[in-house]
């Protein structure tokens, strides 16, 4: 075993406590963080090798209305919402010029749905008006159109345009905190302190991954530690249950997406 394997290894011993395993991950130097997040993505990697969007999309438009509709609420309630929306609405002229009242009647599962119709509606305007009807593919265009943020901005460039971004997204922000890469709960921040770790090339991937695994495993509350194969790397192992038979009660499936 390497040496940072047998550093690894031994923060998991029985003996260990969770105030000891921090207190070494506090003396990790810069170059082991790197290191340490490289690896946790190529773990994440191997745990889901098909991770994506799971936000069904044929078009970048349909990709940016389906992510400003999937604020509060789960992308299968997207799903289930955007089939009849854009067979009536099928491009930012016809969703543009619709009936809001028709609109939010097709967005209420969503939840927000007044809001929802009104940023919809309104990027849409947007683009007809100031972009001939196509959805940009450069960030800074993207977050002028009402609704869009950074976040919704890197689904949109990293999904739909192949430009690597970085989507800090609750579950996002909550592993990267969780894994030590940062510190920060402002959404910006957390983007650059990832972004100096992980190469460009995985960050769209890496997100993914993050995510599904944030789904799935480590979740906000009680995160099942016992049963993360990762756990070995994550100064928050303990955080949730260690036991790994109660952890495991713990994994959601794919379908809670």
């Amino acid at each position: 075993m390497s040496g940072r394997g047998s550093f690894y290894a031994g923060l998991m011993a029985t003996q260990v406590t969770p105030r000891q395993r921090r207190k070494r991950f506090q003396e990790e130097t810069r170059l082991g963080l790197v290191r340490r997040a490289r690896r946790i993505n190529r773990e994440l990697a191997e745990l889901y090798p098909d991770a994506h969007c799971e936000l069904n999309f044929a078009s970048p438009y349909e990709l940016l209305i389906a992510t400003v509709l999937s604020a509060q609420t789960t992308d299968k309630r997207v799903n289930m919402t955007t089939p009849e929306l854009f067979a009536k609405y099928p491009g930012p002229e016809e969703l543009a010029a619709a009936n809001p009242e028709d609109v939010e009647a097709i967005l209420k599962p969503t939840g927000f749905f007044r809001a929802k119709t009104k940023s919809v509606m309104g990027l849409s305007k947007a683009l007809v008006e100031r972009f001939d009807g196509r959805v940009p593919n450069r960030l800074k265009d993207l977050v002028t159109l009402p609704g869009v943020g950074r976040k919704t901005a890197n689904v949109v460039l990293g999904n739909a345009f192949g430009v690597p971004g970085i989507t800090v997204d609750t579950h996002f922000g909550r592993l990267a905190r969780r894994m030590g890469w940062t510190t920060s709960d402002d959404p910006v921040k957390v983007e650059e302190d990832i972004a100096e770790l992980i190469p460009r090339k995985e960050w769209t991937i890496l997100s993914h991954r993050m995510i599904w695994h944030g789904r799935r495993v480590c979740h906000s509350q009680r995160p099942a530690c016992g049963a993360c194969a990762i756990a070995p790397l994550c100064p928050s192992y303990g955080e949730g249950p260690t036991d790994p038979k109660v952890a495991a009660k713990l994994i959601r499936d794919r379908s809670f997406a």
